[in-house]
């Protein structure tokens, strides 16, 4: 399985709020979140792990040389303009059968990651999204699932089949990548436009549940889950 991280976010946010390390290297249980993706990758059979970090962050790019001497990573150092595009920039090393991509901010515990990476592996679906019910999330992406846990849509707001929202862990085959192409052709921006893209080209993607996945926007969310990964 080949793994990729985007970490190419500014993390402003956490800065106003007096956060003084770059997102990819706060610290959870002491680890920071970009090196602990990366210790749960390869123990679930990475064969590389690509991360895109932008050109603001010496510090980030420091760690991941002196973790690359244990990892098979890809470094690439990218300004963009939204996640779809960063995803965009990781493609080349995308190219195999199938990938798992996330954010640098996404927690779960690794158990039920380890049970959705399985799944993916063995199944014949164009993508496989982590989806959970615990929606803790500015603007959540909510996911149309019919009985079969079949993706039917994307939306921003609740609709009648949305118990889930997106969790941000994107399994996907190569087919996907050519849809990719032609979002960022069209000039469509941002990773759920690209996830409609998927649903509208008739892909077939089945939905994950997990129990609980905290992505870490604000100071208050660092907090939450370092309790959430203490909690087992």
């Amino acid at each position: 399985m080949d793994y990729a991280i985007i970490a190419a976010g500014e993390g402003s946010r956490l800065a106003q709020e007096g956060v003084l390390y770059p997102k990819p290297l706060v610290p959870l249980d002491g680890v920071p979140l970009i090196e602990r993706l990366i210790r749960i990758f390869a123990r679930h059979n990475a064969h590389t792990i690509s991360i895109i970090i932008n050109s603001r962050q010496p510090q980030t790019h420091l760690l991941l040389q002196r973790l690359s001497h244990d990892f098979p990573l890809n470094i690439v150092i990218k300004d963009t303009p939204s996640s779809m595009h960063s995803m965009h920039a990781l493609a080349p090393y995308l190219q195999s059968d199938k990938f798992c991509l996330t954010t640098v901010d996404t927690i779960f515990r690794e158990d039920e990651f380890g049970e959705y990476i399985h799944r993916f592996e063995n199944s014949d679906c164009d993508g496989m999204m982590a989806v959970t019910d615990y929606i803790d999330d500015e603007k959540p992406l909510y996911v149309g699932i019919n009985p079969e846990m079949q993706i039917t849509g994307f939306y921003d707001t609740p609709q009648e089949n949305t118990r889930y929202i997106s969790g941000g862990i994107y399994g996907l085959t190569s087919a996907s990548l050519e849809i990719l192409d032609h979002c960022i052709a069209g000039g469509s921006s941002r990773m759920r436009n690209f996830q409609r893209s998927l649903v509208a080209e008739g892909l077939s993607l089945t939905a994950h549940p997990f129990g609980k996945i905290i992505d870490i926007d604000h100071a208050e969310d660092i907090v939450k889950a370092q309790q959430f990964i203490q909690e087992r």
